[in-house]
């Protein structure tokens, strides 16, 4: 029996998997070692995930955990190991980048270009095995073009300066029982100020037929591809099977797809697959590597 986990900032989908293929899927608040120590983790964990899958328990012995996640840097990963270990003791656990968790999920053992669209942004090139290179993200501050941390930032940047019209600004504040000062408080005073502006993004969902949402979240995709994208097709196009294009995963991705699609066809760049989470691509990679035990 193996125990899959798909973390991002907000969620974690871990999905226990046995000798016989049933899967059952349950989810607990993101786990990032970035902004949480390890015993807040070991607590997440010991609280939230573990009373859940406690009666699942029966069918077999836990040998191994893969544990994909936001934030586990090569400094970090260890610090959710650790709180991992603590509450599954004989489990042997291994911990990696979302990055790679997303890779693997969308493109198994084939060579090709990985996307992250979700509360963050990533990319990768993926020899196959291991991300071989990759743009840097940098956080919402800086970069995480395409995610929906800086999709709800342009937003509201864009209504509180007026750029939207007063009806689309009146409605804003209307739906989401919000001010301009609100808005200051929760981005420059509050903590996870990133998933603020990732839940204010579902205004452009809900409001995706006016042309000029549309046109914002055009110009989003647009951004990722241009600073992030272009850059493999560049410099590794003749290892990138066309067929495959360039994957995607993440609730951004997988909720305005045509407008993903339309905006990597005006850019000329072949689209690969496109998944909410990776975790049934993670499920097939973990099956042809390992075989669960029931002993």
């Amino acid at each position: 029996m193996i125990l899959i986990a798909d973390s991002g900032s907000t969620k974690v989908h871990w999905c226990l998997l046995t000798a016989s293929g049933q899967c059952s899927d349950v989810f607990t608040d993101g786990i990032n070692p970035l902004f949480q120590t390890t015993i807040a983790m070991q607590n997440s964990i010991s609280n939230q995930l573990l009373p859940q899958i406690a009666p699942l328990l029966w069918a077999g012995t836990l040998t191994h955990i893969f544990f994909y996640g936001a934030g586990c840097t090569p400094e970090k990963k260890i610090f959710v190991q650790k709180a991992l270990e603590a509450v599954f003791k004989k489990a042997e656990v291994h911990v990696e980048s979302d990055m790679l968790g997303a890779a693997r999920g969308l493109l198994g053992h084939n060579v090709g270009v990985a996307c992250i669209l979700g509360t963050g942004s990533g990319s990768c090139f993926y020899n196959g095995e291991t991300i071989e290179w990759s743009v840097p993200s940098l956080g919402y501050i800086l970069g995480d073009e395409g995610s929906a941390a800086v999709l709800g930032k342009r937003l509201v940047g864009d209504l509180l300066k007026n750029q939207l019209g007063d009806d689309l600004k009146e409605c804003f504040f209307k739906e989401y029982e919000t001010s301009m000062a609100d808005i200051i408080e929760k981005v420059y005073r509050q903590p996870f100020p990133n998933r603020f502006l990732a839940k204010l993004s579902k205004f452009c969902a809900d409001h995706i037929d006016d042309p000029r949402i549309h046109d914002l979240v055009y110009d989003h995709f647009v951004q990722f591809i241009r600073r992030n994208l272009v850059q493999y097709f560049q410099k590794s196009n003749d290892q990138i099977s066309n067929a495959n294009g360039a994957g995607f995963v993440g609730s951004i991705a997988y909720y305005y797809k045509p407008i993903l699609e339309e905006a990597m066809k005006n850019e000329k760049l072949p689209l690969g697959m496109v998944l909410k989470d990776p975790i049934e691509g993670l499920k097939e990679y973990h099956r042809s590597v390992i075989v669960p035990t029931t002993e």
